[in-house]
């Protein structure tokens, strides 16, 4: 294992991750996932010595993080945070290329090979229109691409980056987690993310680090999953206590979408309704009456002359 968590307690005062015994290798993708609050970053900063452990030890490839520079840790780790301090008058070239800069002193030129390689970067993260823009005229899309680009250019054997896909749209969310996905696999990098998106992100990832009640759970994405039933059928969020819902039989995100609709526009009990959608058409059921409707608009005016 190059990355490995031994009896590890995480927090500050008082504990937010207790006893972690687990560790991930070169090669591998790691998602970590949690609720807000339950110490993913803290955790993800304990792996970087930035936050002291309360109990443990963590090890990158054989040895304590406690003993290595700052220099060294960033030798072997890269880091992408969600919020990151903007350099000023700097373009996304001088950005992407201080990744180089760990293996040099602060004076040294970047030689022919090392900015090919700047290049070859800016335009795996369709930035190169941008390259010469300064960073404060970028989206907050573009400016997050540009960071991640920076913790490529660095050629660490491990990438950590927390909630990397903030501020971007899903066809850039893709581009940047199949980057992630390829360099782990064709240049055996250990990367592991945090993310909210985590529905999209599973797809990219081999493990999964799932953070509930002071435990850390680590296993494969799929396994993990399977476990645990609520991440992949959240329940229906109920918003008003007047709204009793019918029976809807139909797949979960036109389920999902019906009664959020119903919800939000019928405060009342239709626990006598059934609703069950086939072939593209809503068909609403009572006792006694049977109704077919192509929209949620005829459904509510059907629900309307009803009552």
């Amino acid at each position: 294992m190059f990355l490995e968590l031994k009896n590890t307690t995480i927090g500050y005062q008082t504990p937010l991750i207790k006893e972690v015994n687990t560790g991930l290798a070169l090669g591998e993708i790691c998602l970590l996932i949690g609720n807000n609050g339950v110490g993913k970053t803290t955790l993800l900063k304990s792996i970087l010595h930035q936050v002291k452990l309360l109990q443990g030890e963590i090890l990158l490839n054989g040895k304590t993080t406690a003993n290595f520079s700052p220099k060294e840790l960033a030798q072997r780790v890269a880091v992408v945070f969600s919020k990151s301090k903007i350099p000023s008058n700097y373009t996304v070239r001088d950005l992407i290329s201080f990744g180089k800069y760990i293996h040099y002193p602060y004076y040294f030129e970047l030689n022919d090979a090392d900015q090919k390689e700047v290049e070859e970067i800016i335009e795996s993260l369709n930035l190169s229109k941008y390259r010469d823009f300064q960073l404060h005229q970028l989206s907050d899309g573009n400016l997050q691409k540009a960071f991640i680009g920076r913790a490529l250019a660095q050629n660490s054997p491990m990438i950590i980056l927390d909630e990397p896909t903030t501020h971007l749209d899903e066809e850039n969310k893709i581009i940047i987690l199949k980057l992630l996905r390829s360099l782990a696999k064709t240049h055996d990098k250990l990367v592991l993310f945090s993310s909210h998106d985590w529905r999209l992100a599973k797809e990219f990832a081999d493990k999964i680090w799932l953070i509930n009640n002071e435990i850390l759970e680590a296993g494969i994405t799929e396994e993990i999953l399977l476990k645990h039933d609520e991440l992949l059928n959240p329940r229906l969020f109920d918003f008003d206590a007047a709204f009793i819902a019918p029976q809807i039989v139909a797949p979960e995100l036109h389920k999902e979408m019906l009664y959020s609709f119903l919800q939000k526009n019928f405060q009342k009990d239709l626990s006598s309704y059934k609703f069950e959608f086939k072939d593209a058409i809503w068909v609403i059921s009572t006792r006694d009456i049977q109704q077919k409707c192509d929209s949620f608009t005829k459904i509510a005016l059907y629900l309307q002359n009803l009552h």
